[in-house]
C-alpha cells in the first residue's frame, strides 16, 4: 500500500483551485475598474449573470435541504427544541448587532457636518414606496405564497422556507411510509449540488465583473465624503465577527479562524457579488463537511438567511443614525430604543423585500417622521461598498450560528477532527455524534 496520503494523490496545481481563480478575478477587476472605468461599468452584466445563475437554484437548494433534513429526523429528536434554540439565538445576536451599530454612531457621529441634498426626497422616493408594504400585517401575510410553485419561483426565502417546513413535516409525520420520497429528494439534492458545482466554476468571472463595475462606477474621489460611514460599517462588522462571533465560537468549542478558512470561497463570493444567496449552496455543503448534522444545517441555514442577518442589522442602525445626524436631528436614547424594536422586525424581512437592507431601512425610518427620509440620498450611491462587508458578515454569522446550534444539539463532530482535515467542499463527510 502506498504511503502517500489520500489528500496528496492527484493534487491539482494551485491555479486550478477556485480560491486562486477568485483572487485572480478580484485583481483583474480592480485593474480594469481603476484604469478603464468606462469599460468596468459595462462589465456589471458578468456579475449579474453569475448571481442570477446561483439564484436560479438557491430556492431549490433550500427546499431540498430543509425537506430532507426535516424528514430525516428521527422521532423524539427534539425538533421543537431546535427551533426554539435557533430563534432565541437569532434574536439575541441580531440585537447585539443593532446595539453595536448604535454605539458606533453615537461615539463617532458619522453624519455630523454633512448636509442633506435638496433633491434627496425624489432620489429615494421609489424606495419609500417599496417600503410601504413593510407593515407587520403585510410582512406576515407575505410569508404565505399564492401557490407552492410560486414559493419556489418567486425567490422569496421566507415563502420557500414555509413550504419546505410544511412538506418536511408531512414526510416526517409519515415515518417509514415517506422514506421512498425522502430517498428521491436526497438524490435530487445531490444532483442539484452537482449543478451548483458547475455554476461555481464561473464565480471568478462574476467576481471580475462585480469588482470592475464597483470601482469603475464610484472611483476613489467620489467616496471621500462618505468614507467615515463606510469605514464605520466595515469596523463594526469586523468587531462583530471578532468579538461577538468569536465569543460564540469559543463557547461552542471551535476555531473561528479555521472555520472562516474553511468557507473562504463562500466569503469571497459574498464579498464580490454582494449576494448571500450566491454563497448559500456552498455554505450548506461546507457546514456538513465541517461536522454539522444535515438536520441542523437544513433548518438553521435557511432560517438564518431570513432571521439572522447580522451585518445588515448593524448597517441599518448605523445608517439610520447617520441619516439623522446629517439632517441635524438629535435622536435620544428613548427614540433609539424605539428604532431598535422596529429594526428587530423589519430586519427579518430583508430576504423577502426587493432592494434588501436599503428598502428595510427606508421602511423603518418612515415610521419616524422627525428623521427626514431624504437623507438616505447621501448613502444611496455608495450603498454597495457597505453591502460587500455586511453580506460577508451575514454569511459568516449564519455559519457560526449553525456550528453553535449543532454543538448545543449534540449534532456536531469535534472540530479538530473535521475542519483541520478538510481541504475542499468535496471532502468526505464525517459521522455525527450520536444524539443521546
Amino acid at each position: 500500500m502506498s504511503s502517500t496520503s489520500p489528500t496528496g494523490v492527484g493534487k491539482k496545481p494551485i491555479y486550478y483551485t477556485l480560491s486562486f481563480q477568485l483572487v485572480v478575478g478580484l485583481a483583474l477587476g480592480i485593474a480594469v475598474g481603476y484604469f478603464w472605468p468606462k469599460y468596468g461599468v459595462e462589465l456589471n452584466a458578468l456579475a449579474t449573470g453569475f448571481v442570477k445563475l446561483i439564484k436560479m437554484v438557491a430556492g431549490l437548494i433550500v427546499f431540498l435541504t430543509v425537506v430532507t433534513g426535516f424528514a430525516g429526523m428521527s422521532k423524539g429528536s427534539g425538533l421543537g427544541k431546535l427551533s426554539f434554540r435557533a430563534i432565541v439565538y437569532f434574536e439575541v445576536i441580531s440585537t447585539l448587532a443593532l446595539i453595536l451599530g448604535f454605539a458606533l454612531a453615537n461615539i463617532f457621529q458619522p453624519g455630523a457636518g454633512l448636509a442633506i441634498p435638496a433633491d434627496g426626497a425624489a432620489t429615494v422616493s421609489k424606495f419609500a414606496e417599496g417600503a410601504k408594504s413593510l407593515t407587520t400585517t403585510e410582512f406576515l401575510l407575505n410569508i404565505i405564497p399564492k401557490t407552492v410553485v410560486d414559493a419556489l419561483a418567486s425567490g422569496v426565502m421566507l415563502q420557500t422556507l414555509l413550504v419546505s417546513l410544511l412538506f418536511g413535516y408531512g414526510l416526517y409525520a409519515l415515518g417509514d411510509r415517506g422514506k421512498p420520497v425522502v430517498d428521491l429528494l436526497t438524490l435530487a439534492t445531490d444532483a442539484t449540488f452537482k449543478v451548483v458545482g458547475v455554476i461555481l466554476r464561473l464565480a471568478p468571472i462574476g467576481v471580475f465583473g462585480a469588482v470592475a463595475f464597483t470601482l469603475g462606477k464610484f472611483g476613489l474621489a467620489s467616496l471621500l465624503p462618505l468614507l467615515k460611514l463606510i469605514g464605520l460599517v466595515w469596523l463594526g462588522c469586523l468587531l462583530f465577527i471578532v468579538f461577538v462571533l468569536g465569543t460564540v465560537a469559543h463557547l461552542t468549542r471551535f476555531s473561528l479562524w479555521k472555520f472562516m478558512g474553511h468557507i473562504k470561497e463562500e466569503m469571497i463570493i459574498a464579498f464580490t457579488t454582494t449576494s448571500g444567496e450566491a454563497a448559500l449552496p456552498g455554505l450548506v455543503k461546507k457546514l456538513e463537511t465541517a461536522g454539522c448534522s444535515k438536520n441542523v444545517v437544513g433548518f438553521v441555514v435557511p432560517a438564518g438567511y431570513s432571521f439572522n442577518l447580522d451585518g445588515s442589522s448593524l448597517y441599518m442602525t448605523l445608517a439610520a443614525m447617520f441619516n439623522a445626524q446629517a439632517a441635524g436631528v438629535q435622536v435620544g436614547l428613548g427614540e433609539q430604543f424605539a428604532l431598535l424594536l422596529v429594526f428587530l422586525l423589519t430586519s427579518k424581512g430583508l430576504a423577502a423585500v426587493s432592494g434588501g437592507a436599503f428598502v428595510a431601512l427606508a421602511a423603518s425610518l418612515a415610521m419616524f417622521p422627525d428623521i427626514p427620509l431624504a437623507g438616505l440620498a447621501l448613502i444611496l450611491g455608495v450603498d454597495r461598498l457597505m453591502d460587500v462587508i455586511r453580506t460577508v458578515t451575514n454569511v459568516v454569522g449564519n455559519g457560526v450560528a449553525t456550528m453553535a446550534i449543532a454543538y448545543w444539539e449534540v449534532q456536531r463532530v469535534d472540530m479538530p477532527a473535521s475542519i483541520e482535515s478538510l481541504d475542499s467542499v468535496n471532502a468526505m463527510s464525517v459521522p455525527q455524534r450520536a444524539v443521546p
